[in-house]
């Protein structure tokens, strides 16, 4: 039973560190290109860490990667508590990243092991953007009332040395798989084949998911607001996608054209975000939205769900890398507006070409029903 406390304990503690320095960004760095790259830095070390985990936790068994995971997330707010130059802010960032890469990708790989892991999943991924909510909504009051800025990063520094401790406790009961060489020439010559099979869909993934960073990494900077209010305002947008995957998952529908009509509607939100932060919330749902549709489509994809949702986590971690590095820099260049439109450009990209892959056909019924 402290194995689970470990994972749904962890998995709370690293998103919400994950997001306690986005409601102060601005005043780590002087401009948004710089601060663009402190926000994609963690997400650069999760893309790079989240495919190898999975595959190795089930070679070498969970429980180091865990361990490994949550040890990085310690690190990595030690050193944003340095307080030091904003490139070993960077740094730190990309530390966390990667432990968050190993963390998530094991627990997952762990919980899909055992006889119950549709409701253990279900409440890890509950508790994963209840933690990204906590992280916004925690560390943007405590700045504002403590008057530092780093106040939210310690305390869920804090946290997450609870888990920490527990594993160290407390065994994982996971079984060790040991994969033979040809099983992992296999493995690679399945993501090569699938990558191009579906490249478009992953492609949506990096856009439609990245663009939820995008708006993220421009807002602290282009609305001058409060610690407090970006950090309510940005929460908004996560538990506007939470919601979304709940209610979308007890809906009908057909994938392709629902991520259609969902990219176009995301795109109006994205100017619409430029004139008010509401447009979070229709951001977020319509992330929700798009989420589901894809998961729906890959489950009927092929019997490789382990390939598909390693592609999957790897997409969308690199939409969040790529994307809100990229919008920041344009508006560094060329100012808000244009990043807020070039962003909602890609929107519409995903939208001409998410039918274009092998197989993903488009059908004529309405894609909700």
């Amino acid at each position: 039973m402290r194995a689970l406390i470990t994972l749904y304990l962890g998995i709370f503690s690293v998103m919400a560190l994950s997001n306690a320095i986005v409601p102060d960004l601005a005043s780590y760095a002087s401009g948004t290109a710089l601060q663009g790259q402190i926000f994609s830095a963690y997400f650069l070390g999760a893309f790079l860490l989240t495919l190898p985990a999975g595959i190795l936790s089930d070679r070498w068994g969970h429980t180091y990667f865990i361990r490994a995971g949550l040890l990085l997330t310690i690190v990595s707010g030690v050193l944003l508590l340095m307080d030091s130059s904003v490139y070993m802010t960077i740094f730190a960032r990309l530390v966390e990243g990667v432990g968050a890469g190993l963390f998530i990708a094991s627990a997952m790989s762990y919980l899909n092991s055992r006889p119950d892991h549709t409701r253990s999943i279900g409440l890890f991924m509950a508790l994963l953007n209840i933690g990204l909510i906590a992280g916004l909504i925690i560390s943007g009051l405590a700045s504002n009332v403590l008057g530092y800025r780093s106040a939210g990063i310690m305390f869920f520094l804090v946290v997450s040395i609870i888990p920490f401790i527990i594993s160290i406790l407390e065994p994982f009961d996971g079984q060790k798989a040991v994969l033979p060489f040809s099983r992992e020439a296999q493995v690679i010559t399945n993501l090569v084949y699938y990558l191009k099979k579906y490249f478009w869909m992953w492609f949506s993934s990096v856009v439609l998911i990245g663009i939820t960073g995008a708006v993220t990494a421009l807002y602290p900077q282009f609305s001058g607001n409060s610690p407090e209010t970006i950090g309510l305002q940005i929460s908004a947008m996560n538990g506007a996608t939470a919601i979304a995957i709940l209610l979308v998952s007890h809906v009908k529908f057909t994938p392709i054209p629902t991520i259609r009509i969902a990219a176009i509607f995301s795109a109006a939100a994205v100017i619409a975000s430029y004139v008010t932060s509401w447009a979070f919330i229709v951001i977020g749902a319509f992330a929700g939205i798009i989420m589901i549709a894809q998961l729906a489509f890959l489950a009927d994809a092929g019997k490789e769900q382990g390939t598909f949702m390693g592609l999957f986590n790897t997409s969308s971690y690199l939409g969040m890398t790529i994307i809100p590095f990229f919008v920041t820099f344009i508006a560094e260049l060329f100012g808000f507006l244009t990043a807020f439109l070039i962003t909602a450009s890609l929107c519409l990209v995903v939208a001409g070409t998410i039918g274009l892959c092998m197989q993903c056909r488009v059908e004529t019924q309405c894609p909700l029903s």
